[in-house]
């Protein structure tokens, strides 16, 4: 067993773990990595890259049928269903020499392809290897939870970690879970010629955001032929290959060929041996404090082991304000309350901060600011014009939040992102010049009616006859 001693120990090899890796090594320290599975993790192999792969394909199918309201006529695409998963195949394979172990050895990282175990409160093993580090951080991310639904462990079923190697077409997919995973899902699958039926137990599909856009993006799902059950809970499967049932608990059972649960996520924290070093983790990950440190002060957790926001970007957040803390001794905290986060279905579903229910269960005064994409000059030529910007301030006009539904939230979320990182009033989105025509003026439409009712007011109108008589 060979002994290292590195300045910094990192437990997982995916994109919150290779940020840092990456960072710290490039910055002088002497960096051990450990991964014992696909470099890239979850993002590149089973999550960001090949659902948005497959969305982007799903996008283009639905656009061969035109829009006769623009005078165009289309038709059905012919879906080579194998030939899209070749596509996601290729995405991934064309990122993945960016996350290799080859790379990272050429920056200078020791990488060790194997899982490490805490030995004690400052020691790992694995590969070969015994660790001593100065400091450790677990990246171990997350893997899809499994619900303990009766008959479910003796039926074939995928999770994304599974489903994006497929290359059959189903005839009819059966998702349980109305979440971002399960909803993009849906609606790439359907327009890439599959029926789908999706099953919520909750009231709603996607429980965390704005429930008005919710309301919108569910009839979009509803328009593209997606069969949507909410508010049902699954009580039992049975069934076997190409012949699935799903019984619920408020009416008729459900048939399809294939079965997708998307009920969520675990941390990735069974192999660790947590109790040897003395960190304290519960269901959704290690304990931290806003530094991400772990009982055992040598020991950091980031990502979706750290048990917060299960993002990639959160991942490299996270990694920066490690680095921070470790490399520089810059006690640097996290900020949840400035971590967006986008669903990628067609129109996008994206938010940033508080939303109405947050400001109300912490008593904050506010107030909210809209505007509808139907009196945005870009979507009414693009014929988009169904979503809206929706956004919260407290009493001093400064930004709480912001919800957006449209063809490019996640582009149009940024903005409204930087304002609240930066503390910025809701002058600032109101003041600042969007081209034209462009999806983005929706935001600084839906800023400046904050002024509205003050500019328009009979006093502002009394000060402006009284300004007009005064000699220039």
């Amino acid at each position: 067993m060979t002994t290292l001693t590195p300045d910094i120990c990192i437990i997982g090899g995916g994109s919150g773990g290779l940020s840092l890796a990456a960072g710290a090594v490039q910055m002088g320290a002497e960096v051990v990595l450990f991964e014992g599975h696909h470099m890239g993790g979850d993002c590149l192999n089973y999550g960001c890259v090949p659902s948005k792969a497959m969305l982007a394909a799903a996008k283009t199918a639905k656009s061969t049928k035109g829009n006769p309201a623009m005078g165009v006529k289309g038709f059905a695409a012919e879906v080579d269903f194998a030939a899209v998963k070749d596509h996601v195949a290729d995405v991934i394979a064309g990122i993945a020499p960016h996350d290799s172990p080859e790379r990272f050895r050429n920056l200078g990282v020791r990488v060790i392809e194997d899982y490490a175990r805490f030995t004690g409160r400052d020691t790992v093993t694995g590969g070969g290897f015994t660790v001593r580090a100065k400091k450790f951080v677990i990246a171990t991310g997350s893997s899809p939870l499994v619900p303990p639904i009766p008959g479910l462990a003796d039926v074939p079923f995928h999770t994304n970690e599974t489903i994006f190697q497929d290359r059959a077409r189903p005839e009819h997919l059966i998702i349980i879970g109305g979440g971002p995973i399960g909803i993009e899902m849906a609606q790439a699958h359907q327009r890439l010629g599959v029926k789908v039926t999706l099953i919520e137990a909750a009231p709603s599909i996607m429980i965390r955001d704005h429930p008005d856009l919710v309301a919108i993006l569910r009839q979009h799902l509803i328009e593209d032929g997606i069969t949507l059950i909410e508010g049902a809970g699954v009580t039992a499967v049975s069934g076997e290959t190409g012949s699935i049932r799903v019984e619920l608990n408020s009416r008729d059972a459900i048939t399809g060929n294939q079965l997708l649960v998307a009920t969520g996520r675990k941390p990735n924290l069974e192999r660790l041996n947590l109790e040897a070093a003395g960190i304290e983790y519960n269901r959704a990950g290690i304990v931290t404090d806003l530094r991400l440190r772990s009982g055992n002060r040598r020991v950091y957790a980031i990502g979706d082991a750290a048990g917060r926001h299960q993002f990639t970007h959160a991942a490299g957040y996270h990694a920066g304000i490690v680095i921070r803390n470790i490399l520089f001794r810059i006690p640097a905290k996290i900020n949840d309350a400035i971590m967006p986060w986008v669903t990628y279905t067609d129109p996008e579903l994206a938010h940033v901060g508080l939303s109405e229910a947050d400001a109300k269960a912490r008593n904050i005064p506010y107030r909210i600011v809209s505007s509808s994409l139907a009196e945005n000059d870009r979507a009414r030529a693009e014929r988009r014009g169904e979503g809206r910007v929706i956004a919260i301030t407290d009493k001093k006009g400064f930004i709480l939040g912001a919800s957006i539904l449209a063809p490019h939230a996640g582009e149009m979320i940024q903005p409204w992102a930087l304002a609240i990182s930066k503390r910025l009033k809701i002058s600032a989105m109101a003041s600042y010049i969007a081209p034209y025509p462009t999806y983005g003026e929706a935001s600084r439409r839906a800023a400046g009616s904050y002024f509205t009712d003050t500019l328009f007011s009979e006093k502002t109108r009394r000060l402006v006859r009284l300004l007009l008589k005064l000699p220039f």
